[in-house]
């Protein structure tokens, strides 16, 4: 029997499409946490520090997305070194009346990444890497990246005089950041390793020249840090495929979707609200895979 009585939830604005209740909630059940529920909470920011306050005991974590993750780290009572460095706070565990921060975005986009066949490489190898977008989920790429040893990476934004946030995080993380101009893509490519942070179809206008490059590189020798080819990692899960990513898996790239990233770290912050390791990341991969089949 598992634990009763907890209370779990992710909170942001639009929150309606989130897919982390039906992740969470197909842990709990293969856990056998009878008790427990997770539910999707609409929260904007301007709403977060009075939601904190009402929760009771019965809460053991949230799951925070936008636009909360940065107004977060100022309301916990200990955060991660981790979120610390990435500027933002992802999810949250309530214990012992204090509210402890978190960030398992990096986690996610780290395992997705070796699980398609990026490798660690050691510091100062040369390896780098092309990043699409300046927020918060940008930032968590940088430092992932910087987890997996890479010593640079171009981060190409619509306004780059509006990323030294996300560059600082690089820089936090090793990384040598230059920040180019969004549509100055092109001469910056081929790249091994291509992430894009944009939203919705807001990479459509890079499909082609991203794809070219991708041809490029097919069939190039593996540098030791990706696979043969160019790695694509979109984090876009709905609609998918993007444009994006179809072009690069048609010019024969590896293509890694936002939903793998979304399950890793939320498989990680099941392990922190419930502090268990035994999470299951299958029965989790499944549920998540049956709802996206089912809202397609």
């Amino acid at each position: 029997m598992g634990e009763t009585g907890r209370r779990a939830a992710v909170l942001g604005s639009p929150i309606a499409h989130s897919l982390s209740p039906v992740l969470h909630r197909a842990a709990y059940e293969a856990m056998g946490l009878d008790g427990w529920s997770y539910e999707a909470v609409e929260c904007g920011e301007e709403d977060l520090a009075g939601l904190l306050d009402g929760l009771g005991p019965e809460w053991a974590g949230l799951s925070l997305t936008m636009p909360l993750k940065r107004a977060a780290l100022d309301m916990m009572d200990a955060v991660s070194d981790l979120a610390v460095k990435v500027g933002g706070v992802n999810t949250v565990v309530l214990r012992d009346g204090r509210r402890h921060g978190d960030n398992t975005d990096v986690h996610g986009i780290v395992t997705a990444l070796t699980e398609a066949g990026v490798k660690p490489v050691p510091p100062h190898g040369g390896a780098c890497a092309l990043v699409l977008g300046g927020g918060a989920t940008a930032a968590s790429a940088l430092a992932a990246l910087g987890a997996l040893g890479m010593d640079e990476a171009v981060l190409a934004v619509r306004r780059p005089e509006r990323a030294s946030e996300a560059a600082e995080v690089g820089a936090r993380f090793g990384l040598a950041v230059r920040v180019v101009a969004l549509d100055r893509v092109a001469a910056h490519l081929p790249a091994g390793l291509v992430v894009s942070t944009l939203p919705g179809r807001a990479a459509d206008a890079f499909a082609d020249p991203v794809a070219a490059s991708c041809a490029a590189l097919s069939g190039t020798v593996p540098s030791g840090t990706v696979p043969s080819g160019m790695v694509l990692f979109d984090v876009v899960y709905a609609p998918w495929p993007t444009a994006l990513a179809a072009a690069v898996g048609r010019a024969g790239g590896t293509v890694v979707g936002g939903f793998e990233m979304l399950l890793h770290q939320a498989v990680r912050q099941v392990a922190l609200m419930t502090g268990r390791e035994d999470v299951p990341v299958e029965a989790m991969r499944a549920a998540g895979e049956a709802e996206l089949a089912r809202r397609a």
